[in-house]
């Protein structure tokens, strides 16, 4: 009589696994025909958290007629002779699993954490405490002003013509403009045309023109974005190693 082991080279098989404790698992996952019983198991455990200990395997075709129950965890799965779209249920045998009751799907039965308010009050970092620091946002038509001056102080000494680096990305180039833009909001703004393309526009915003430069090189920053200096050209090549 010829054994039922049917084992060769690195086969597979594709099954669908169920669980008696949670309804909803239902995966299909691929085992390979060498693995041992125990082997199988240790993948499942991973995947639904019946240990391997508490887990008895029953084997159904696609009919869901009962093939076998797989009881010897030292045999292969082929021995077992399992097909593609064989059902492969896991049944937990410990009444005290974390798979049992309900817990790992119905939320309703998990206790909810509650705090008071005087507790979370006093806890320093939440979202609360990061709202109360952002500024009021006042109803339409009574913004807070900027002054028309604002951050006029921080470039007094900038020219037209002047190297800089802006931030963020040190993006480096040359000021094309310094001064108030009426199509942006009030205080001081500074033009810069950028070596590389790194910009937004060629210095025209809103329908106005502050300044002429190649397309996407140009930007309005504020004063405090700006830093001037010997920033020359970077060379591309620069940080390439040799």
């Amino acid at each position: 009589m010829g054994s039922r082991l049917q084992i060769e080279g690195d086969e597979s098989v594709l099954v669908r696994v169920t669980h008696s404790n949670i309804k909803s698992f239902s995966p299909e996952i691929r085992f390979s025909l060498q693995m041992t019983v125990e082997a199988v198991k240790e993948k499942l455990w991973k995947k639904c958290g019946t240990s391997v200990n508490s887990m008895s395997l029953e084997l159904y075709d696609e009919t869901g007629a009962k093939i076998s129950v797989l009881s010897d965890n030292a045999r292969p799965l082929g021995f077992y002779s399992p097909l593609d779209g064989y059902r492969l249920h896991v049944i937990d045998l410990d009444p005290s699993s974390v798979t049992s009751g309900g817990w790992l799907e119905d939320t309703s039965l998990v206790e909810k954490y509650t705090i008071s308010e005087e507790a979370y009050g006093k806890l320093g970092g939440t979202f609360r405490k990061f709202k109360d620091t952002l500024p009021l946002k006042q109803p339409p038509g009574q913004e807070s002003k900027i002054s028309d001056n604002y951050m006029g102080d921080l470039c007094v000494n900038f020219k037209i013509g002047d190297r800089c680096e802006v931030e963020p990305g040190e993006r480096r180039g040359t000021v094309k403009f310094v001064g108030q833009a009426e199509t942006l909001a009030p205080g001081f703004w500074v033009g810069v045309q950028f070596d590389e393309p790194a910009g937004k526009h060629d210095g025209m915003v809103k329908g106005k023109r502050y300044f002429d430069c190649p397309p996407l090189h140009g930007a309005m920053v504020r004063p405090d974005k700006v830093k001037i200096g010997d920033y020359p050209e970077k060379d591309p090549f620069e940080e390439e190693e040799i």
